[in-house]
């Protein structure tokens, strides 16, 4: 969260997967929207649960198959950095988790300059933020790890490290 809040801060190109998304918004709630922010999973007695478990999920003890495993699609934000990466409306990535960000605080992040840049088709899970002030300023609920090579990376990466070169994306 240090480190991400330094990447904020001194707008150095910053890219978040699963975790990271989740670690992001935590310190975007902490330090920008000034709450006493953490996940559920970190700490169950919160104050403000910003990473929650769905209501849906909290009640299951085995865990099982409760996690989002495998390829989701994801409605991309027109205009927004994800969408001019991907050159898409459309993307299917991986996951694997179980925590997301939770719906009661999607006002106050974006009100307070957080871009939900793409939403699960029914709008309700965000899989995609950006922060567009920063240079490069991206993370996702996805693994696009599982889908990149070295030969056709994927946008993210590639972005990331075009960022981090200096160039203007």
């Amino acid at each position: 969260i240090s480190a991400i809040k330094y990447a904020r801060e001194n707008n150095i190109p910053f890219l978040g997967l699963c975790l990271g998304l989740q670690l992001a918004v935590i310190e975007f709630a902490r330090n920008v929207c000034n709450l006493n922010a953490n996940s559920s999973e970190i700490d169950p007695n919160a104050e403000h649960k910003v990473i929650d478990l769905l209501d849906e999920q909290k009640n299951i003890l085995e865990k099982g198959a409760t996690m989002r495993l495998g390829a989701y699609k994801a409605i991309i934000t027109p205009r927004s950095l994800v969408y001019k990466l991907y050159n898409s409306l459309e993307v299917f990535e991986r996951h694997r988790h179980r925590y997301e960000i939770n719906p009661y605080y999607h006002e106050i992040l974006q009100s307070s300059g957080m871009v939900f840049s793409g939403r699960s088709p029914d709008r309700r899970l965000i899989e995609f933020i950006e922060l567009p002030q920063y240079k490069f300023f991206v993370a996702t609920q996805a693994h696009p790890e599982f889908k990149s090579s070295l030969l056709n990376p994927a946008p993210l990466f590639d972005g990331f490290v075009r960022a981090c070169l200096g160039e203007i994306i």
